[in-house]
């Protein structure tokens, strides 16, 4: 079943110079899931009992998020692609999914929204990671 994403890729008019769109419509994908994990873990921080334990979690989360959302749309723009931007956007999503997930396991065995979230981060670093090693290869400095 092809995704919206791919559906957009696939009907893009001119040619993608040489991006991979697989891997291009993977990241673009888990960017946008993962900026909607961290919205809601969150909210769900804000919700818990003990909300005052949880400030640096919100905090990654909210960061996160949005990281996350400007990497897809980033990603999503291809008339005058520019590499250097693009990775640039890439390095701060992975490192900001890293420093998400990073806390949210820290609070997984406690509550399981920032376990669901932290899998996203880490799916999301890794997507980012993946599109990353392919634009250095097509790309070469």
């Amino acid at each position: 079943m092809t995704t919206v994403v791919e559906a957009m890729l696939d009907t893009y008019p001119a040619d993608l110079g040489g991006v991979d769109p697989n891997r291009l419509a993977a990241c673009i994908e888990a960017c946008v899931t993962c900026a909607q994990a961290c919205t809601a873990c969150a909210d769900a921080c804000l919700a818990e009992p003990m909300v005052g334990g949880l400030t640096r979690c919100i905090r990654t989360n909210a960061d996160c998020a949005v990281v996350c959302a400007a990497t897809a749309a980033v990603l999503s723009r291809h008339t005058g692609f520019d590499v250097e931007v693009a990775l640039a956007v890439l390095n701060a999503c992975a490192t900001a999914c890293r420093a998400c997930g990073d806390e949210c396991g820290r609070h997984a065995d406690m509550h399981e929204h920032c376990r669901v979230c932290a899998e996203a981060c880490r799916r999301c670093e890794q997507a980012c990671a993946d599109l990353i090693a392919s634009l250095k290869t097509t790309f070469p400095a």
